[in-house]
């Protein structure tokens, strides 16, 4: 049997770096590209979603070019990705991420039993909502209406305790819909939320899973089941399933992966023996970049695993990247136009000048991308995450 490649960090960081646009930005040609590149930008925070795929983009690239791709081109959608989280999608991607996450195996169901729906009533609210919102963009209170009128007052119950408020019985399987194809995020009414149907026919499960484990492995690879586990937010076990059916179909194969076993998509095991890619890199909060690549202690070395993960969460601050490693954190306070950027260093990876002059750059182009003019300084960050 011929032995699989060994691949080292330096590598995987670089390739990654690559293939995502950090590298390079400018590599891809349009936000949905990025979005597809990155398997998805986190959007809790939209600005953050916008920020993540504007600096993949070529030089004068602005939040605003993401939000026509977003609200107007409808290349990207807003809906629950990974995780359950609020992600920025490309459209033309939805049938495989639909079909995925509607395969995950749903965890304990948290809601008493007075509260939680059935299977068929879950079925009936999915398809009230797909009804109504086909063709419409409806706030809550008028989705909700149109899904009471399509089920009856049971769906509308508010029994649901949710940030100091009660919110109606339907509400506890959004995700679910957004999963199935029925939900997506629509454009603001003011400061009203508002949701609308992609029309999308999600894929096959088994097909639309394997397909995902070969995209997450072509950005994030070389990878191991339980790295897609933590990124997706799946059992293991579910993981190393999906992991065995694609090795035996052939989509995916071993490497070693700093002399571990890991795995790759078939076919892609060239990794170059070159220098690690040199320069700073800000990422926002919640970069898919900064939560994704793995083992995060490569990534997070020394007092960056304290000072940049939250309880070993990643995402949580704003990281700045040094030759593709954290090497700090950052904040960001708007007043008008002006940016007021503070970098605080970890180690001593920013005290090079051409550091320090990247850092100038980088900032500049943050302010580019969101529209406004940086002024920076480097020292001591004292607002915690998602100040």
């Amino acid at each position: 049997m011929t032995k699989p490649p060994d691949v080292t960090w330096p590598q995987a960081n670089a390739r990654r770096l690559a293939r995502q646009g950090l590298y390079a930005p400018g590599s891809h040609s349009s936000p949905a590209a990025v979005a597809g590149s990155m398997l998805g930008a986190h959007a809790q925070v939209l600005s953050a979603g916008e920020l993540s795929i504007a600096l993949r983009l070529p030089t004068g690239t602005t939040r605003a070019h993401v939000r026509e791709a977003l609200w107007t081109d409808r290349t990207l959608v807003k809906t629950y990705g990974p995780r359950g989280t609020v992600h920025l999608l490309p459209t033309a991607d939805l049938p495989m991420w639909t079909g995925a996450l509607s395969a995950v195996p749903a965890g304990p169901n948290q809601w008493p039993d007075h509260v939680r729906m059935t299977p068929e009533q879950t079925d009936e609210v999915v398809a009230a909502i797909r009804d109504a919102l086909t063709g419409a963009e409806l706030t809550i209170g008028e989705l909700t209406d149109a899904i009471v009128e399509r089920t009856g007052p049971w769906a509308g119950d508010r029994v649901m305790e949710a940030f100091q408020d009660m919110w109606p019985r339907w509400r506890q399987i959004t995700h679910t819909a957004a999963h199935r194809g029925a939900l997506a995020f629509g454009p603001n009414r003011g400061r009203n939320v508002t949701f609308t149907c992609p029309a999308v026919t999600p894929m096959a499960d088994a097909p639309a899973v394997a397909r995902l484990v070969r995209h997450y492995l072509y950005a994030y690879g070389p990878a191991t089941p339980a790295h897609f586990a933590r990124w997706l937010g799946v059992p293991k076990a579910w993981a190393c399933e999906q992991f065995g059916k694609s090795a035996n179909a052939g989509g995916i194969e071993a490497v070693a992966f700093e002399g571990a076993p890991a795995w790759v998509a078939s076919g892609d095991t060239v990794f170059e023996d070159a220098d690690p890619p040199l320069g700073v890199r800000f990422l926002p909060y919640f970069d898919a970049y900064a939560i994704a690549c793995q083992p995060r202690e490569r990534l997070f070395p020394g007092a960056a695993q304290t000072r940049a993960l939250a309880a070993g969460q990643a995402g949580n601050y704003p990281v700045v990247l040094v030759d593709g490693i954290v090497a700090g954190v950052w904040h960001q306070r708007r007043s008008g136009k002006r940016l007021i950027m503070t970098v605080e260093p970890i180690g001593s990876a920013l005290d090079r000048r051409s550091a320090r002059k990247d850092l100038i750059a980088q900032a500049d182009r943050v302010a580019e991308a969101l529209e406004g003019r940086a002024e920076l300084s480097v020292g001591p960050v004292t607002v915690g995450p998602h100040a």
